[in-house]
């Protein structure tokens, strides 16, 4: 194993973080986290519903980041419209849209209950 090879992997990764950070609907999904995060301490959560929330969190955030990806290397490839670049762009949006609803879904399955 490279060692060196190995600590660089982890600039590249936070490299890609900070490239990410640059993206609004990124920034949005921060903010939202934050306040997630702050409503499930105020909440007074259990162990599962944390481990819920923060992977929900994570996924949201790691999927935003694969839909920016997608997004640059279909614009690499290609400046002129195609129907088939677009494909790949909406797909991609698609995924972060239907994991969004599903997390929105999921917290309100843990929120609700505590605050009725």
């Amino acid at each position: 194993m490279n060692v060196t090879k190995f600590i660089r992997s982890f600039r590249y990764a936070l490299s890609g973080m900070r490239q990410a950070t640059a993206e609004q609907n990124f920034r949005v999904d921060i903010i939202a986290a934050i306040v997630v995060l702050v409503v499930s301490f105020l909440t007074k959560l259990s162990l599962l519903e944390w481990v819920i929330i923060i992977m929900l969190i994570a996924g949201m955030l790691a999927l935003e980041m694969m839909n920016s990806a997608v997004e640059r290397v279909v614009d690499l490839v290609t400046s002129d419209y195609h129907p088939l670049a677009k494909a790949a762009k909406d797909i991609a949006a698609g995924a972060v849209f239907i994991y969004a609803i599903a997390a929105v879904v999921i917290a309100c399955f843990i929120f609700l209950p505590k605050w009725l």
